[in-house]
C-alpha cells in the first residue's frame, strides 16, 4: 500500500531577507522556522532548514533500512545510532551527505556490520532520492 506524506511551506520576502515556516501537515508535530541564515549560518536554536530535515530522513530512513537488513539476517540490533551530516554549498548546493552509523548487534562482527551499513545506505529508500547527491559512510559496532 503506497503512502503519501505532506508538509507545506509559507515564505515571505526576499531569498536573503524573507523567512518562512514549514509544517509538518501530515503527523501534525509541529511548525519550525526557516530562513536564509539558517542554511548559511552557524546553526541557532530554534529554527531549521532544508538540509537538517534532509538529514532527519536520511538517519532515520538508513536507520530503519538497516535494522530491517541485520533483523533479516538473523542478527537484529540490539541499538543503533546514526547521525546525517549533510553539507550545503551556497552557489553550488548539498555537496555531500555523510552517515555515521554505530550499532549495538549482538553476535555480528565489524566486518558484517559494515557490509550491512553499505547495503543500507545504497537501498533505503532516501539514499536512492538522493542519487544526485555523494553519500559516505563510517559504521562502527559500540
Amino acid at each position: 500500500m503506497a503512502t503519501t506524506r505532506q508538509a507545506h511551506t509559507v515564505w515571505e520576502g526576499s531569498l536573503l531577507d524573507g523567512k518562512g515556516v514549514v509544517s509538518l501537515d501530515s503527523s501534525g508535530i509541529g511548525e519550525y522556522p526557516v530562513s536564509w541564515a539558517a542554511r548559511t549560518e552557524p546553526p541557532a536554536s530554534g529554527r531549521t532548514s532544508p538540509e537538517e530535515l534532509i538529514a532527519a530522513a536520511h538517519s532515520s530512513c538508513f536507520s530503519m533500512a538497516l535494522s530491517h537488513a541485520l533483523a533479516g539476517a538473523g542478527t537484529p540490533p540490539a541499538r543503533l545510532e546514526t547521525k546525517a551530516d549533510v553539507t550545503f554549498q551556497p552557489g553550488e548546493g548539498i555537496t555531500g551527505i555523510h552517515l555515521t552509523v554505530v550499532g549495538t548487534v549482538p553476535g555480528l562482527d565489524q566486518a558484517a556490520f559494515a557490509k550491512a551499513a553499505e547495503d543500507a545506505k545504497a537501498n533505503c529508500p532516501v539514499s536512492q532520492a538522493l542519487t544526485g547527491t555523494t553519500i559516505t559512510l563510517t559504521a562502527e559496532l559500540g
